[in-house]
């Protein structure tokens, strides 16, 4: 069971990226206010809020909506010491379905990468779900390029949503440039996770590590760890593509530069698929003496999402 401090230190994140009920139950966690005297406050300012219905607020049973349930959502930012418009943003981002309720189904893996059949044999053979019982909240991903112009390695910070009880693991999949070595790929567990078993395919240049929890989940709670790869056994890189098998979601990606080989232009772009042509191409200033291209999505969709650039 997570514990109050425990929400409470999630807070600044929850209310950057939602979902709104967890972002409530931490503000509320982290004030120390129980629903009754919330609805006496929310009262003494003329607003009738039942605490049935704060209670169904902060679990994500119900989400408000009437211009009176708004009115007293305005309020709470006010009581719980927010700043003005917080929670209402969170309210105006895509609703997550509540605990409990079926997701529509996830794009397979073969319809977001070409090497998708290998990566669903090695996920066949750790004799898991299919439905790993996450959907990414936030994804901070950081790449590294080598002064050869090779995949050094990547880092992310993942902040994830259970939608089932009992999960206490995530498969993170790295598929490496081409003459990649995937028995070469060390995997790091960084934060709030151990590295657990760990496949790869050699021909299809891919390899998928299981990151357990120090926790397990109930549905609806949130989850923040962090993990990366080492690489740097491909050969030259000119792009980097994450692919979602959900819509919903921030995603940043930030690409950094060796200063012994610099791209001469960097383009954010999305597809459909693996063989689909490159859709919302724009191009992208590069910041800390030229060396770093980034992105930001603020509600991902499904298919892929990278940043390619040009050696030449």
């Amino acid at each position: 069971m997570r514990s109050t401090g425990d929400t409470a230190r999630q807070l600044p994140q929850l209310l950057r990226a939602g979902p709104f009920h967890a972002a409530l139950r931490a503000a509320l966690a982290a004030r120390g206010l129980p629903l009754h005297r919330v609805q006496q406050r929310l009262a003494a300012l003329g607003i009738k809020v039942g605490v049935t219905s704060l209670s169904y607020w902060q679990q994500g049973a119900r989400r408000p909506r009437r211009p009176e349930s708004l009115r007293a959502v305005r309020a709470l930012e006010q009581i719980l010491e927010l700043p003005g418009g917080t929670l209402l943003r969170l309210l105006a981002a895509p609703e997550d379905p509540a605990p409990g309720t079926p997701r529509p189904p996830a794009r397979s893996y073969r319809a977001l990468v070409s090497v998708g059949a290998s990566v669903e044999e090695l996920l066949a053979g750790l004799e898991l779900p299919a439905d790993g019982g996450l959907h990414t909240v936030g994804h901070h991903e950081r790449v590294r390029i080598g002064a050869g112009g090779e995949l050094l390695g990547r880092a992310s910070q993942h902040v994830v949503r259970a939608h089932r009880d009992g999960v206490d693991r995530y498969l993170a999949v790295h598929h490496g440039d081409p003459g990649c070595d995937p028995a070469r790929v060390r995997v790091r567990a960084l934060e709030n996770c151990r590295t657990g078993r760990v496949r790869w395919h050699r021909e299809a240049e891919v390899l998928v590590a299981e990151l357990l929890f120090d926790v397990r989940l109930r549905a609806g709670d949130t989850y923040v760890f962090g993990y990366g790869f080492e690489d740097g056994t491909g050969g030259r890189c000119t792009e980097y593509v994450r692919g979602f098998s959900y819509s919903g979601g921030q995603y940043v990606l930030q690409v950094r530069f060796d200063e012994a080989a610099l791209p001469v232009r960097c383009r954010r772009f999305n597809r459909s698929g693996p063989g689909a042509p490159r859709g919302g191409l724009a191009d992208l200033t590069p910041s800390g003496r030229h060396r770093a291209v980034h992105l930001v999505e603020q509600g991902v969709r499904r298919g892929l999402l990278g940043i390619a650039w040009d050696w030449e």
